[in-house]
């Protein structure tokens, strides 16, 4: 048989990155596949098992394993041959946090199955690995991408760290590493396109420099934990390359710094903010006025700034939006609100909203207004509009390009299941139809089993027909685009 050739082999594989089991049968065909999967399948840190770990530590260098065995810290490794590869230069996503944990597991193993006893305590022996595997990292790869790190290692000064961060793409910390640190880290990278912070103790002033120092940023994000940081000095440096935009106050952390600042970052295209109550939207009064020319995404979770006022900022940004969530899942709606997204913003392919009960009037306005819309994530039961009413209402007024709804609601399975058939039936009838996408969110109240018996029928029934193109149930999650910083956590 014709042996593929290494470039199409690789486009290939690139598409088991995330089927580890497939990948990991791929390093076994012959030594083109073996040398081509390897390194997709060590790319990421945060699929490494304990098992990639102690092979890891049969890598590091004989002063690392001397620092070791100095230590008390013994553990066996997957053989006593050489390893084939330098595993470490293929990782180009290095997270600390994941790196720790793991090597907290290795070692809490190790010690029951060997009966070892640490002569360190087990907070320092786990610190004292975890510094010798990033070393090891730092001295081998030339090429990380995407760094996300939650304790201070001393990166900076590893031997190593200008040629392995010198093509950093993606930072993940905290804000309160030494000034020192994030001198000498804007000494070395000038091409971070996404930087997230989050807020603990206080604001290093070198982490002004590394921003002053990045000449392409392209996405910012900040979660907020501390509320006596002032953040004025670290927000004026944005610069307005900036196309993303994260902000996250958690812990109901009063917000003193106006967002003003967002009116001259002209290029955003997506603007997410978090808040928990409505004071932290200061100076909104001013920003309802802004003209951000080429947003197409606008979040705005939890709280909410007052309806005049976000109503005036749809009306001025309105026309390019390609997606609108707003407001706390399961919880607001508002009449106006959703007659101005109708009005100001035809052009939205995914929107996320709730249409209380009364209102479904309004709900026809949208869906006749927005002939562009793909995808609904609507709120349903409860003081919202049934689920039944709203399905109904989608049939009849969703335009051609519609194929996704999200429920997100109180649903009974049983009368659930009996409205499903129904409301696949009236998909099947409509003219022209796009096979649907439907995802049920979970809340915490009711949980719905995608193994019960009558759903699978019903599912595998309308599948067949191509009613059905993907069918999930997840978690509630208010938004995703901060799963970044759960990770941290």
């Amino acid at each position: 048989m014709a042996q593929l050739p290494a470039d199409c082999l690789n486009e290939i594989l690139e598409y088991l990155e995330d089927d580890i089991i497939n990948l990991h049968s791929c390093l076994l065909v012959n030594h083109l596949w073996c040398n081509i999967s390897v390194r997709i399948f060590w790319r990421n840190v945060w699929k490494y098992k304990t098992s990639n770990f102690r092979t890891l530590i049969a890598c590091l260098p004989n002063e690392s394993k001397e620092i070791l065995y100095n230590n008390g810290i013994i553990i066996s490794t997957p053989t006593s041959k050489p390893p084939m590869f330098n595993y470490a230069t293929f990782c180009k996503f290095l997270s600390t946090r994941r790196i720790r944990s793991k090597l907290e597991l290795l070692l809490l193993k190790n010690k029951k199955e060997q009966s070892i006893t640490l002569l360190n305590d087990f907070s320092n022996c786990t610190f004292i690995l975890t510094q010798e595997i990033i070393k090891l990292f730092f001295i081998q790869n030339d090429s990380l991408k995407k760094l996300q790190l939650y304790e201070y290692y001393g990166i900076e000064f590893y031997p190593g760290a200008e040629v392995c961060l010198k093509n950093l793409s993606e930072l993940h910390c905290i804000s309160s590493f030494s000034s020192e640190f994030f001198y000498q880290l804007s000494q070395i990278c000038h091409n971070i396109s996404t930087l997230n912070i989050i807020t603990e103790l206080f604001l290093s002033e070198g982490l002004i420099d590394l921003i002053s120092a990045q000449r392409n940023l392209k996405s910012f994000g900040i979660v907020c934990r501390n509320r006596i940081i002032v953040l004025t000095p670290l927000i004026e440096k944005l610069p307005n390359t900036l196309i993303k935009l994260n902000y996250l106050n958690i812990y109901n952390l009063y917000n003193e710094f106006s967002l003003l600042f967002i009116a001259r970052l002209v290029n955003l295209q997506e603007v997410n903010l978090y808040f928990y109550i409505e004071e932290d939207f200061i100076d909104f009064e001013k920003l309802q006025y802004a003209i951000l020319p080429n947003l197409q995404i606008l979040k705005i979770r939890r709280a909410y700034p007052r309806l005049e006022l976000l109503i005036k900022f749809l009306e001025n940004n309105g026309k390019n939006l390609k997606e609108c969530y707003i407001g706390n899942e399961m919880d607001y709606s508002d009449d106006s609100l959703n007659l101005a997204i109708a009005k100001f913003c035809p052009n939205l392919r995914k929107l996320s909203i709730g249409f209380k009960n009364r209102e479904s009037e309004t709900m026809k306005m949208v869906l006749n207004s927005c002939q562009y819309l793909e995808s609904i994530n609507i709120w349903c039961g409860g003081e919202f509009l049934s689920k039944k009413e709203a399905s109904e209402i989608i049939v009849k007024y969703s335009h051609k390009n519609f194929y996704e709804i999200i429920f997100s609601s109180r649903v009974q399975v049983k009368s659930f299941l009996e409205e499903l058939e129904s409301f696949f039936i009236s998909w099947m009838c409509r003219e022209p139809r796009k096979s649907l996408s439907l995802i049920i969110v979970n809340n915490y109240t009711n949980n719905l089993d995608v193994n019960d018996e009558n759903m699978k029928i019903i599912l595998n029934k309308y599948t067949e027909l191509g009613v059905i193109k993907k069918f999930k149930v997840k978690d509630f999650d208010y938004d995703e685009e901060f799963n970044w910083y759960n990770r941290m956590y």
